[in-house]
């Protein structure tokens, strides 16, 4: 009987072996389609490779964006949907399905979906800067200008892209973009471009833009100016101040004002209150109160930018539980309350360590 058993899980483990490499095989020929841009022929093998595996989600992400290149955006927004039934804080599913009502001009649902993109993944760069088109588009100025910077302090690349991309028309006359500008001048001058020229040349703002902008940079004592010969003439040569590399690599101040991320003890407190009281809500198997308890932990205007920096993981936890609470009720709330409590008295505790860290600190501080 032992050796049947043997034999049986032997010849499933082969199988599954088997499967997996026809599945690598469609998927790298899929990928090597996708890369020479035949886009029809890359759907096929990403199909078939999802036959083999179904809930594969670097699969479906990448058929849903050949699908997104084929127009076929109802097909597109099937499969990430069906990425975010498995994954529901999937940045990488929420901002394509963005750029879907984006192409449909639906900017409204397109800001809805990146809204949870940066929600998911705060540092996703990309999820950033569509959000601050997004806002551009919609004339929602001071959201856009936000967005974008923090699009550019993730990466700075984004800002070079900005000073040309046609959905900022609505706010390229406003203070904060015109930083953008400055921000881009200065990374042309770091990367080696020191006439006004080649920095035109590079980042493709106007000659006018860019004289505008070295001379607020001069002002503020960013860089420098030199004058050098070439032949009968003098041309002006910006060189970047050298202890300014050091000091704008450790502080962003330079075009935004960056909020701390530290949390308040009032914030843990409130956070502690708060989980208390959903406990006793999920205890007491209360829908209502269990779903509004949670909303409020992950709230971006409530608790949820301190849950996504100090408990990323118990954030994704938390919001796939809501959703399937939304959708399932009693019966999902029954049989896995004791999974969300474990969840829940893990964060508290940590909330009461740091409680305790603060309470320490402050006791040493006033003892001096």
């Amino acid at each position: 009987m032992n050796n049947h058993n043997n034999e049986k899980g032997s010849h499933h483990k082969e199988h599954l072996i088997d499967k997996n490499r026809s599945r690598d095989k469609f998927f790298k020929k899929a990928i090597n389609y996708m890369a020479d841009e035949k886009i029809e022929e890359a759907v096929k093998f990403f199909e078939k490779a999802l036959t083999l595996d179904p809930n594969n989600i670097d699969i479906l992400l990448k058929l849903g964006y050949m699908k997104f290149h084929l127009n076929d955006y109802n097909d597109a927004i099937k499969i990430y949907d069906k990425i975010l039934d498995i994954d529901i804080v999937n940045a990488e599913a929420w901002n394509l399905k963005s750029l879907i009502y984006y192409q449909q001009k639906n900017y409204v649902k397109a800001l809805n979906c990146v809204d949870k993109a940066v929600e998911s993944n705060p540092s996703y760069d990309m999820a950033w800067y569509n959000k601050a088109c997004f806002h551009s588009i919609l004339n929602q100025i001071p959201e856009s200008i936000e967005s974008l910077k923090r699009s550019v302090e993730i990466n700075v690349k984004n800002a070079k892209k900005a000073v040309n991309d046609k959905d900022f028309a609505n706010i390229k006359i406003d203070d904060g973009f015109k930083r953008i500008i400055d921000v881009v001048v200065l990374e042309s001058i770091k990367q080696g471009y020191h006439t006004i020229g080649p920095i035109v040349w590079t980042t493709f703002i106007s000659k006018k833009e860019v004289e505008h902008s070295l001379l607020k940079l001069l002002e503020k004592g960013f860089i420098i100016k030199h004058e050098k010969r070439q032949g009968l003439h003098k041309i002006p040569f910006y060189d970047f101040v050298p202890e300014m590399t050091t000091k704008l690599h450790k502080s962003k101040k330079f075009f935004t004002n960056v909020k701390t991320s530290s949390i308040s003890e009032k914030n843990l407190k409130n956070m502690k209150q708060l989980i208390t009281t959903l406990k006793l809500s999920i205890e007491e198997e209360n829908i209502e109160e269990t779903i509004s308890g949670l909303e409020s932990l992950i709230d971006s205007k409530k608790h949820g930018e301190q849950m996504i920096e100090y408990f990323f993981e118990e954030h994704r936890e938390i919001r796939l539980f809501r959703v399937r609470l939304q959708d399932n009720g009693l019966r999902y709330l029954h049989e896995h309350k004791n999974m969300i409590l474990t969840i829940l008295e893990n964060i508290e505790l940590t909330i009461m360590r740091k409680l305790r860290q603060e309470n320490n600190f402050y006791s040493a501080d006033r003892s001096q």
